[in-house]
């Protein structure tokens, strides 16, 4: 969604009475919404801009008064209008362009069936624009289950361990995570990502099934099974934005 549009209709939410969180408006022209987060942990006031959706949040300590956090939104404002002002285009998925699949640009065609295919170097949609989004994120869910069920599988038997539940999501701030009861979770964008790059993150959580810390013992074990982590791991910290550049559904 743009992020105009986010702010627009949490704005008509809050009056309409639809929205139970606190926020914060600044008027516009436009108007721009602040989600209030209290949390234990917050030690003082801290803004933050989702690159991915143009969402602005403010944490800050459970007993500080609204009105604190109204005056510090409006000495910030310049900063969060200059923020959003350069966030980069959100790219959606149409027949003529491309995306990124398994690291590569494939672009992206119109074709015969009823769902998206990939093969000879790019992905064939129905000729129905309003439905290519969606079916190019159908088809990715179902690619990156497959390929991360198989490298979750062969790291797990490198380790001789088993895993219970593996569950794909659309992640803002993690590509994976395992639970104490041993679920794994992955985001469905590493399907995006260079292949290497997406066995990289499920050797990094099939290593907690027996390391639930991130010790040197915990990455004794993601080199045993996967001894060349560094590089994608980095390729991870310094493009995994480009992932989220693309929105699939409105």
């Amino acid at each position: 969604m743009n992020p105009a549009n986010w702010h627009a209709k949490l704005a008509a939410q809050v009056r309409r009475g639809q929205e139970f969180m606190e926020q914060i408006e600044l008027t516009g022209p436009p108007v721009v919404m602040i989600l209030i987060r209290r949390t234990r942990r917050a030690r003082r006031l801290s803004l933050r801009v989702s690159q991915l959706d143009g969402r602005v949040s403010m944490s800050l300590p459970m007993r500080t008064p609204l009105r604190e956090a109204q005056v510090f939104a409006r000495e910030k404002e310049d900063w969060i209008r200059a923020t959003l002002a350069v966030r980069p285009d959100v790219a959606r998925p149409v027949i003529g362009g491309s995306v990124l699949f398994q690291g590569v640009d494939v672009d992206i065609v119109a074709g015969a069936g009823r769902v998206a295919r990939h093969g000879d170097g790019q992905i064939t949609v129905p000729d129905n624009p309003a439905r290519v989004g969606f079916r190019i994120a159908a088809l990715m869910k179902i690619a990156a289950r497959e390929k991360l069920r198989e490298a979750s599988d062969r790291y797990a038997c490198k380790l001789g361990v088993s895993y219970g539940r593996l569950t794909l999501r659309d992640t803002r701030s993690r590509w994976g995570s395992c639970s104490s009861e041993g679920n794994l979770m992955y985001s469905w964008r590493l399907i995006m990502a260079p292949p290497e790059v997406l066995d990289y993150v499920a050797a990094h959580e099939v290593a907690h099934l027996l390391e639930m810390n991130h010790s040197p013992d915990y990455w004794r074990v993601v080199s045993s099974i996967y001894p060349q982590y560094k590089p994608p791991r980095a390729w991870l910290r310094k493009n995994g934005q480009q992932l989220h550049h693309f929105q699939f559904t409105d």
